[in-house]
This record gives C-alpha cells, sequence and structure tokens, in this order.
C-alpha cells in the first residue's frame, strides 16, 4: 500500500474572516475547523504521517489549548512562513522518508469527503501528480477595473482547483527546489509542479468541497456537513474540547 503524508496547511492570515478568532479556531458543531479537517485524514491506513502547519502568532495558542487534541491525533505540529509557499515548504521538510506520496490540504476545506480523498489519492498513484477539482457550470464573465463585463470567458475546460492537490513526494520536492525560477507567487501547489515540466490530473469534485473564506461560509459548511449522510468513524475517538491542565 502507498503511503501519504498529508500537510494540512492552516497559517494563513484570515483577513476576510470577520472576528477576533482566526477561521481555523472557529467552531463547527462544538469542534474548532482546523480539527475537523484533520479527522478526515488521521484514522486513514494509507497516510503514515499528518502535518499540521499554524502561523508563528498562532503557536502558542495552539500548544496551550490543543496540545492534548494533536498529541491524541499523532498530528506533527510545524511553524508556518510568510506565504502559502513557504508554509508548505516547512511541512515539506517535516514529512518522514517513508512516505511515498505527498497531500497538501487546505485547512478551511472542512467539508471534503472521504470519497473525495479515496479518488484523488488513487488517481496520484497512477499519474503522480492529481488535485481535486470543480468544473464551472454559470456563465463567466471576465470583468473590467471600471467593475463593467469586459468579456464573457466560455467554460469549457475551465475548473477551479480545490485541495487536497497529491504529488509522488520526488514530484513535489523537485517542483519545489525549483521555486526560485517561478516569477510571481504560486497560488498552489499544482502551478509549481506543472512550471516543472509534470503534467498533473485532474479528478472532479464538486463545490460542496467549500473553502471557509467568511464568517457566513461556517453556516454553509455546517449545512453541507448536516445534508451528509451520517458516516461510522474508523479507529479511535475522542471528545475533542480544549486541553485541560
Amino acid at each position: 500500500m502507498a503511503k501519504f503524508a498529508v500537510i494540512v496547511v492552516a497559517a494563513g492570515k484570515s483577513e476576510r474572516f470577520e472576528g477576533k478568532e482566526k477561521k481555523i479556531f472557529a467552531k463547527i458543531s462544538d469542534r474548532p475547523l482546523f480539527i475537523r479537517t484533520l479527522e478526515h485524514f488521521i484514522n486513514r491506513e494509507d497516510v503514515c504521517q499528518t502535518i499540521l502547519v499554524v502561523a508563528p502568532e498562532d503557536q502558542n495558542h495552539m500548544k496551550e489549548k490543543y496540545a492534548a487534541n494533536l498529541a491524541f491525533m499523532g498530528v506533527k505540529l510545524v511553524e508556518g512562513g510568510a506565504e502559502r509557499p513557504d508554509s508548505v515548504a516547512n511541512g515539506l521538510e517535516a514529512a518522514q522518508e517513508d512516505a511515498d506520496y505527498v497531500a497538501v490540504h487546505d485547512a478551511a476545506r472542512t467539508c471534503v469527503t472521504e470519497a473525495m480523498i479515496d479518488a484523488v489519492f488513487a488517481e496520484a498513484v497512477k499519474s503522480w501528480a492529481a488535485i481535486l477539482a470543480a468544473t464551472f457550470r454559470g456563465t463567466i464573465k471576465r470583468g473590467s477595473d471600471a467593475g463593467v463585463i469586459d468579456q464573457t470567458v466560455p467554460r469549457e475546460n475551465l475548473w477551479e482547483a480545490q485541495t487536497p492537490q497529491v504529488f509522488k513526494r520526488s514530484v513535489i520536492v523537485e517542483a519545489y527546489e525549483k521555486r526560485g525560477e517561478f516569477e510571481g507567487l504560486p497560488t498552489d501547489d499544482a502551478q509549481l509542479v506543472e512550471a516543472a515540466g509534470h503534467p498533473v490530473s485532474l479528478v472532479e469534485s464538486d463545490f460542496s468541497n467549500l473553502k471557509i473564506t467568511t464568517r457566513s461560509d461556517i453556516t454553509l459548511a455546517q449545512a453541507i456537513i448536516r445534508s451528509r449522510p451520517k458516516v461510522a468513524p474508523k479507529g479511535p475517538r475522542m471528545p475533542f474540547e480544549e486541553a485541560q491542565w
């Protein structure tokens, strides 16, 4: 069985998320968002390591309130960098040598399903690079700086990239080694892998794999989760309350 190291990126600034707390600590059904996301990976037989990358300013809060939870789940805590690629690079450095593949997942995509993960993991084993993505169904407009329609863009072959994005370990390591050759700031890991010359397969998902960005997205995520059939959890479970000292 192929082994996967999963890097859950939770080092963003949450600039569009209203309120005092960052979105990774926002509660969904009484559990912090980041814990709900980690739960998708920690009990999978094909996952040999789960890494949580958190911003430097959140390290103390994470350790003070959730150290016991992370220890129980076997999650390795890693400090993030200035930009998302820096955070992923730090996660890559912490990945175990026995991991055949590396999956990168946004902590904010807590609505991902087991079936979605199964599909993108399986495709990555075949092609060495695969991402979840959803096709556009509406009419796509390109706007001008003046706020008017500049162009109607054909939606054929247009996809919105999602996570997990999964790569053969050697493929993503090589892509990050060549990161200095990339012009500008890549918006996802697949972009770096593409630039390094490796094709990336698309695995069709849907827009229920929501990326939580604003506080109103919490309500939508809760509705998505409640609408799905209840699935019996795999492996050991515990109440995910804040650690008591």
